[in-house]
């Protein structure tokens, strides 16, 4: 698993990185646009249901889930239980991509960021999240903070991951578009998955 965040985010300034804009003109109209930034952020904290893909630890497929995300200081965040399989899978490898957008053919932007997920374990970052999660989503999703986890109204713990795009990509539909957003983060290198036991899909 990716090194845990142990600080509070506020102070991370790296945290909001201008990425480089690539419109790949194969892929749209003629009158298309680059897609600028600021417009993918709006559409990714306004956003409600995101589709995560993770590998499967210790056979390398996908593995893809519906979730909530919320974007925080430059960064989506997901929780997710320790026993599910996204977080064993996670646990082998971080490499993520999120998906959202509009499931429409002539209208709205699908977004999908890459990156490695990280753990988020800082009681004053997840305080921060834990608010954002209830603003965002309602009091139905009020989450507390035990050590290193969000706790639920049940008492079910849940780990947080922060998702920093290294690359992701806008989809414009009206008229349709390619653009691509580069952060310069270096994608890691597979590692080596031990072989798991199976486990409850969620």
């Amino acid at each position: 698993m990716a090194n845990e965040t142990n600080g509070p985010e506020a102070t991370d300034a790296a945290a909001w990185p201008s990425p480089r804009t690539v419109l790949d003109a194969r892929y749209g109209e003629p009158a298309a646009r680059a897609t600028r930034w600021s417009a993918a952020v709006e559409a990714l904290g306004a956003a409600e249901l995101f589709s995560l893909t993770t590998l499967r630890a210790g056979q390398g497929g996908p593995h893809t889930t519906p979730l909530l995300a919320v974007w925080s200081r430059g960064a989506l965040h997901f929780c997710t239980g320790a026993g599910e399989q996204k977080a064993r899978n996670l646990a082998a490898d971080p490499r993520v991509s999120l998906l959202t957008g509009a499931n429409a053919l002539h209208g709205g932007l699908d977004l999908v960021v890459e990156g490695e997920a990280v753990r988020v374990t800082d009681p004053g970052s997840l305080r921060v999240l834990a608010r954002a999660w209830e603003e965002k989503y309602g009091a139905e999703w009020h989450f507390d903070v035990g050590d290193g986890v969000f706790v639920g109204a049940r008492g079910n713990e849940a780990l947080v991951f922060r998702v920093a795009p290294s690359r992701a990509y806008g989809f414009g539909k009206a008229p349709y578009s390619q653009t691509r957003w580069d952060f310069g983060r270096a994608t890691p290198a597979t590692p080596a998955a031990p072989e798991a036991p199976e486990a409850p899909e969620a």
